[in-house]
């Protein structure tokens, strides 16, 4: 069911006002994952290594408590393989790019015309 002109002119005002009202947020979202934080996977590929080590001693004692830590840490490790890279970067890095503010404008004039 298409929108009625009243509820795509609020639609549009709502989006205007949250572009102009809190870009940072909506710089946030629109951010794309760029790289590969090598030191996480490594980490995270030794801890899920370390994991199944101690699966399978679990396995081997018969001790279901083991197994069970064992599971927990190769989840563990996953978790750091592939979890958010611009959690654990420094502040300083996170700030927004020229390019992205100049993007930014230009969407905005273009929605604007």
């Amino acid at each position: 069911m298409p929108l009625s002109e009243q509820e795509q002119r609020l639609l549009d005002e709502m989006e205007r006002s949250l572009y102009h009202g809190d870009a940072d947020f909506v710089a946030s979202v629109g951010r794309v994952r760029t790289g590969v934080n090598y030191t996480a996977v490594v980490g995270g590929v030794l801890l899920g290594l370390a994991g199944v080590a101690v699966l399978l001693l679990g396995v081997v004692l018969q001790a279901w408590i083991v197994g069970v830590v064992g599971f927990a840490v190769m989840f563990a490790g996953v978790l750091v393989a592939v979890g958010n890279p611009r959690r654990r970067m420094p502040r300083v890095l996170r700030r927004r790019s020229p390019l992205l503010d100049r993007l930014t404008a230009r969407w905005d004039r273009r929605r604007r015309a």
